[in-house]
This record gives structure tokens, C-alpha cells and sequence, in this order.
């Protein structure tokens, strides 16, 4: 966006759209959300916890292969 990345946004974003459902669907069971957790997230927030899927940095060895 800035300029400061070393690997282009366009090569970002077209490993993301190749290899990450992000189709409503595939959003919704990526990160769980068809199960009711709604005590635990009203409870301390919903950010900046590792109990919730969306927390997880599971894709993060996938993008090595970019650089």
C-alpha cells in the first residue's frame, strides 16, 4: 500500500486468493463461527486471545514460501 513491503501486494494477493477459501462459507468454518461462544467473548473482549480461531496464526508458515 506504502510502498514498503518487499514482496508486491499484487503477489500477496493473488497466493491469498489462490490458496484461502475466502468465500462466506469457507470464512464461517475457518473460523468457527457456526459454534455459539458468545459468553466467552463478551467476557474481556474478543481480540488478543489465543482461545479464538481468528487469533491464531496457523497460515503464517504458509506465506514463507513468498519470500
Amino acid at each position: 500500500m506504502h510502498g514498503t513491503g518487499t514482496i508486491s501486494s499484487d503477489v500477496v494477493s493473488s497466493f491469498i486468493m489462490k490458496n484461502i477459501d475466502l468465500s462466506p462459507k469457507g470464512i464461517i468454518e475457518r473460523l468457527k463461527l457456526q459454534r455459539p461462544i458468545y459468553r466467552a467473548t463478551a467476557a474481556y473482549g474478543h481480540f488478543g486471545r489465543n482461545e479464538f480461531p481468528w487469533e491464531q496464526l496457523d497460515l503464517v508458515p504458509m506465506f514463507s514460501s513468498l519470500s
